[in-house]
């Protein structure tokens, strides 16, 4: 399901036009994003945890030349899936 699908069910799953729910769904992802770059956790209980995790850096090798180079460290957003949702999956 892409973006344009997800507005799609969400105007017909909640009774609104196809405009309001994309305003819905770029109001949430900004709201997460915002969240996020705060350094705050999103949780949402019962579907999962948006959180921000810390990659530490290393030493990766190129695959073309076999040369080692160090990599920085990094944040990367990461989600957990809460337990209804995985109930739902399964």
């Amino acid at each position: 399901m892409n973006k344009s699908e997800l507005v799609n069910s969400i105007a017909e799953s909640a009774g609104l036009t196809k405009e309001q729910a994309a305003k819905a769904v770029q109001a949430f992802t900004e709201s997460v994003q915002g969240a996020l770059q705060r350094g705050d956790d999103v949780v949402l209980v019962g579907f999962g945890t948006f959180s921000v995790k810390e990659r530490a850096a290393r030493t990766g090798r190129n695959p073309k030349t076999g040369e080692t180079l160090e990599i920085a460290a990094s944040k990367v957003p990461s989600f957990k899936a809460g337990k209804g949702l995985k109930d739902a999956v399964n």
